[in-house]
Parts: structure tokens; C-alpha cells; sequence
């Protein structure tokens, strides 16, 4: 299992901490959530802390853009070396010329599902992604409960991608812990987003290593 914890959850009082706690754990990718406040309601942070962040991880960087008009920070992404960019379905309405240009940006394209979009949305486009983000929880906070459908979803989406010979990853982001991590591992999930059980844990690189485990 690819496990990407989200920086989101972290304490931003020690984040150098933090970080260095990532860059000595098993986690594959450090998943930076960007929020604008219009698109979810909510605000994260910006080029600022997403700049010294890629200064001090050793982890590729896993980008979700929960904004508006992501493909006018694509170029910036770029320049930071992000190796993933994630954009929403909902926010994009020429998803196709966005995929492209990440894709020419020399990074990952990935779309993020938001929990009342169908998967059936992604057929015209799933076979040019590299990863499909299912929120399992509403996008804006973190702490929120799983919602059960998203297993479900998972499994249509896995047939989806094995239907149409896509090689897309399949991600989740919420409420991953451990009753739903394993049920999402089962259901064909490629790569876990983990925040608050992660960083709320006295032991985290415990909970990723556990995480690792699933298959």
C-alpha cells in the first residue's frame, strides 16, 4: 500500500518536526491539501509554506488543489518539483486541457472525486490519468466521518479502470483509520491519505508502517 500522509493534520507549531518525522518514516509521499476558501470553506496555505515544505522534504510532494482555477498554479507546482497535482472534476470544467497541461508540466495528473460525483463522470477521461482521488468525507476539514458509500465506489471504480485498461492508482482521503483502512485495501485502493491518524498518534510512523502493510 502507497500511504501519503496529509500535512494538513500535522502540528504547524513544530512543522520542521513535523517533516523530519516523515522523511524517517515508511510513507511514500507527503499529500500538501491547498484550499482557497471558494471552493471549499475553508483556507489552508499557500506557495509560502508549500516552498518550504518542498525545501525540507525528502518525500514527493502529492498536491491536491481544492480550488478554483487550478491550472493557473501548474506552472509554480512545476517549479517547485510537486510530483503529483491533483485538480477536482467539479472545478474544472476543460478537465482534459488541464490533464494536459500537468502532464506537460512534467508531472502527474490526477482527479479528485468529490462524494456525490459518480465515477461514471470519468469515463471520457480515465485512461489519461495517472490517479483518481475519491473523497471519502466533504472536502474543507479534516477529522470527518467516513462515509460508508465510498467502498462501494471504490469497487466501481476499480472496475472502471480494469474495463478500460487504464493504469490509474486508485487514492482515498478521509477518515482513514483502522477499521476503514483494511475494508478500503480489500475494496481495491492503491493509495491511502491518512491525517489525523497519523498525527494525532503519540507513535506515527507506527500507524504509517501499519498502513504500509495493507495489501
Amino acid at each position: 500500500m502507497i500511504v501519503s500522509p496529509s500535512l494538513l493534520a500535522a502540528n504547524f507549531g513544530h512543522i520542521a518536526r513535523e517533516i523530519e518525522m516523515i522523511n524517517e518514516s515508511e510513507a511514500d509521499w507527503l499529500h500538501l491539501d491547498i484550499m482557497d476558501g471558494v471552493f471549499v470553506p475553508n483556507i489552508s496555505f499557500g506557495f509560502s509554506v508549500l516552498e518550504a515544505v518542498a525545501k525540507r522534504t525528502q518525500k514527493p510532494l502529492d498536491v491536491h488543489l481544492m480550488i478554483v482555477q487550478p491550472e493557473k498554479y501548474i506552472a509554480r507546482l512545476a517549479k517547485l518539483e510537486v510530483s503529483i497535482v491533483n485538480v477536482h472534476y467539479e472545478a474544472c470544467p476543460h478537465l482534459n486541457k488541464v490533464i494536459q497541461m500537468i502532464h506537460d508540466a512534467g508531472m502527474k495528473a490526477a482527479v479528485t472525486l468529490n462524494p456525490a460525483t459518480p465515477v461514471c463522470m470519468l469515463e471520457d477521461i480515465i485512461q489519461d490519468v495517472d490517479m483518481v482521488l475519491l473523497m471519502t468525507v466533504n472536502p474543507g476539514f479534516g477529522g470527518q466521518k467516513f462515509i460508508e458509500h465510498s467502498i462501494d465506489k471504490v469497487k466501481v471504480l476499480r472496475q472502471l479502470i480494469e474495463r478500460t485498461g487504464s493504469k490509474a492508482l486508485i487514492q482515498v482521503d478521509g477518515g482513514v483509520n483502522a477499521e476503514t483502512a483494511p475494508r478500503l485495501a480489500e475494496a481495491g485502493v492503491d493509495v491511502l491519505v491518512a491525517g489525523s491518524y497519523i498525527f494525532d498518534n503519540r507513535y506515527p510512523k507506527a500507524r504509517i508502517k501499519e498502513l504500509k502493510a495493507l495489501s
